[in-house]
């Protein structure tokens, strides 16, 4: 058998079937292309006119990317230990808090432009091992074939999806990034819609024992970044694949069925990933809208930001609420809000938690 042959065997998956052969697409994915278009051509007005509120909007959607990145999986960690982790300041005390701040770091890299236009095996491996830390298959893939089991609250499980095996792993990895590579090269479909099918075709692959999910949202980022689509960068695409997570596991399990025999439809998920970017796109633009707000408009912001945090809060919480507003003016309208008995401090120092009083 030829060696390409053999990668056909070895991966049936959506670049190397199915763009091969792409004459048209869904209306609903066109019309998502269409949107984004539009969305993208504004990132250039938001970075020129608004270059501080959006270097804000970049500090809090790392931190939101790497706690909902993880909570997917049931990676969490405490809450006060967030901000001093992710800001290097505290020392890990478990392996949840290994992976948070794994994450970051990983992050951090994707965001210096570590992917470039071209995915390669290395970058994909790199970012496992950033993500993971120090445990022993970091960065390497997976030694034992390791299928998706979904488990029942009632203790029943079920095989949801059979991923590549573990033997066959590596050509698959390279197969698909050659695809990709490919794809993109001879312009095969529209780029957002190649990142898409490479992110499916990751996935059915699963090429780690652990931490598949995370890489490929990380990969998912780092691409879009390529391609020009910005909006991740001050918007958490992760924070909302979470508030979405069950259209998530329900648009991959669709289109992973019959991915091994080449008979998949990868259109439900390459539309759910168009609907996640233009929900980010969607909450940069409102967000954009609420900055330089008129003088005595930003007190009005605030107290509206206020009312819509649970009982207790931090500062961070608040701040996160209003972009295009200093911090300064925030801690100043907290501390209005205290004098006022409309707040108390209940845990002061760092990452200090507050509480609301009455009504």
């Amino acid at each position: 058998m030829s060696d390409v042959a053999k990668a056909e065997k070895i991966l049936p998956g959506t670049l190397n079937r199915f763009l091969d052969t792409i004459d048209s697409i869904p209306a609903s994915a066109a019309w998502y292309l269409a949107d984004l278009g539009e969305a993208k051509g504004m990132q250039e007005l938001y970075s020129r006119q608004f270059p501080q509120a959006l270097k804000s909007l970049k500090k809090f959607a790392i931190i939101e990317s790497a706690i909902s990145s993880n909570r997917i999986e049931g990676v969490e960690i405490d809450k006060d230990r967030v901000l001093p982790l992710l800001a290097g300041n505290a020392r890990v005390s478990d392996r949840d808090e290994e992976e948070v701040q794994g994450y970051k770091k990983a992050l951090d890299r994707i965001f210096s432009g570590f992917l470039g236009a071209q995915v390669a095996v290395d970058s994909i491996r790199t970012l496992h091992s950033l993500l993971r830390g120090d445990v022993w298959d970091s960065g390497k893939y997976k030694d034992r074939d390791s299928d998706i089991i979904e488990t029942y609250p009632d203790g029943r499980a079920r095989l949801r999806f059979r991923t590549v095996p573990a033997a066959e792993t590596p050509e698959a990895m390279a197969r698909l990034v050659a695809e990709y590579g490919r794809c993109m090269k001879e312009s095969v479909a529209h780029p957002l819609i190649l990142i898409a099918a490479f992110n499916l075709d990751f996935l059915c692959i699963h090429p780690f024992r652990d931490g598949n999910g995370r890489a490929s949202r990380l990969l998912l980022l780092g691409m879009l970044l390529s391609q020009g689509y910005e909006a991740g960068r001050y918007i958490s695409i992760e924070r909302l694949i979470e508030e979405n997570k069950e259209r998530y596991y329900e648009t991959l399990e669709l289109s992973s069925k019959g991915w091994h025999e080449g008979r998949h439809d990868p259109w439900p998920y390459i539309n759910y990933l168009l609907f996640i970017l233009k929900a980010a796109y969607k909450e940069l633009a409102s967000r954009a809208a609420m900055i330089h707000p008129e003088r005595g408009e930003k007190h009005a912001r605030i107290l509206e930001a206020f009312k819509s945090l649970p009982d207790s809060f931090t500062l961070a919480d608040l701040i996160s609420q209003c972009p295009g507003i200093s911090p300064e003016t925030i801690r100043k309208a907290i501390k209005d809000l205290k004098r006022e008995g409309k707040v108390e401090i209940i845990k002061a120092g760092r990452g200090a938690l507050w509480r609301k009083l009455g009504k």
